[in-house]
């Protein structure tokens, strides 16, 4: 499994416990902002402890049932600025799995996202063999909804009530990419 991918914009890296000053530093700088995009969380995910405890976690489970890459920018490699994450690998019959990813707020709307996604499906695709990614998008989180459709994801329909972010049930738009080649 590959621990690293090298884009002309981005490096996309394994997890490892020491980035979990990297990582820390991200949370923090981001916290209000993503927010009301994630599930409520305690005060523990802004220590460099916490990082390190699921850094570990992460790296232990890497290409099983999740893969999660930590963003960098190829000039500031100690800066992290998003993570993007296949999980809830599933293999049999159904080869499928979840996408998630975030952003730092000061990088939006620059392409990185779209190049890490279009990276992380590659992965999905090539080295996994499956046969689904999908994401499920808020619908009024539109520069989410944006990069999927930028990367050939189609939408499959709406889920009422799917998931608690920020302490609410929200509504998602499920959105998919297949691979064409297992078909």
């Amino acid at each position: 499994m590959v621990s690293c991918i090298d884009l002309p914009r981005l490096v996309l890296r394994a997890p490892d416990p020491a980035m979990a000053g990297a990582v820390e530093a991200y949370y923090r700088r981001n916290r209000d902002f993503l927010a009301p995009f994630e599930p409520a969380s305690d005060e523990s995910i802004y220590t460099a402890d916490y990082q390190r405890t699921r850094l570990a976690a992460e790296a232990e489970d890497f290409g099983q049932s999740s893969c999660r890459f930590y963003l960098f920018r190829p000039e500031h490699e100690d800066e992290l600025i998003g993570t993007i994450a296949l999980s809830s690998i599933v293999r049999g019959c159904f080869l499928s799995c979840f996408l998630g990813y975030k952003l730092d707020r000061a990088y939006l709307n620059r392409g990185y996202m779209t190049d890490a996604v279009n990276a992380i499906v590659d992965v999905a695709f090539t080295e996994l063999s499956l046969h689904r990614v999908e994401a499920n998008v808020m619908p009024h989180n539109t520069p989410s909804l944006r990069v999927l459709q930028k990367c050939g994801f189609a939408e499959e329909g709406r889920s009422e009530k799917y998931l608690k972010i920020n302490g609410t049930w929200q509504d998602h738009i499920h959105m998919v990419k297949r691979n064409g080649a297992l078909e």
